[in-house]
């Protein structure tokens, strides 16, 4: 077979083809690593929208948008104020619905969001800012995140958060009568 296909072919037009091949290949390494920095940038900004999104869902009491950047399984851990929830319907149904609702004039804004993407985990380290009234009060806190998201299916899903604000001092006692000496 191998003198059918000499002789078929002249060594120019062999040489020639052994030539695009292995240009081609080259090409196609070098395209599968092009790709591949243009997907983490990308991923980059993904993960971002997916991080504003949540943010965006929580302050619109918007449970659809939180459907679909939360991962919907058990693989969700949500660490908040020194408790723990684990699993998405236990965080959505015993933290996440009943908080929406008390909150009123909400507003929720991350900033200073940095992303780092591997493969298909990424990380984010974020700031945030939270108003809204709650009841009798007014909440207004600021404080800071860290978020790890999989990327399943083409769409970058929080799969944990984990945020923290600084405690604040309790108001000192108002002075009920003159001053001891």
């Amino acid at each position: 077979m191998k003198q059918n296909l000499m002789k078929r072919f002249s060594p120019r037009f062999l040489a020639a083809l052994a030539l695009a091949l292995t240009i081609a290949a080259g090409g196609a390494a070098a395209f599968r690593t092009m790709t591949k920095a243009t997907a983490q940038g990308n991923g980059d900004d993904a993960v971002r929208a997916a991080l504003i999104q949540s943010a965006t869902g929580f302050e619109r009491g918007d449970l659809a948008t939180l459907n679909k950047v939360y991962a919907n399984d058990e693989s969700v851990t949500i660490f908040e104020s020194g408790h723990a929830n684990y699993g998405w319907a236990d965080y959505r149904d015993h933290h996440l619905v009943p908080e929406m609702k008390e909150f009123k004039n909400t507003k929720y804004a991350l900033s200073d969001i940095k992303v780092k993407v591997a493969g298909k985990t990424a990380w984010a380290t974020y700031k945030y800012a939270l108003t809204g009234d709650v009841k009798d009060r007014h909440i207004d806190v600021n404080g800071l995140g860290t978020a790890v998201l999989e990327e399943r299916g083409g769409n970058w899903l929080i799969v944990h958060s984990h945020t923290s604000a600084p405690r604040r001092a309790p108001a000192a006692p108002a002075a009920t009568g003159p001053a001891k000496k």
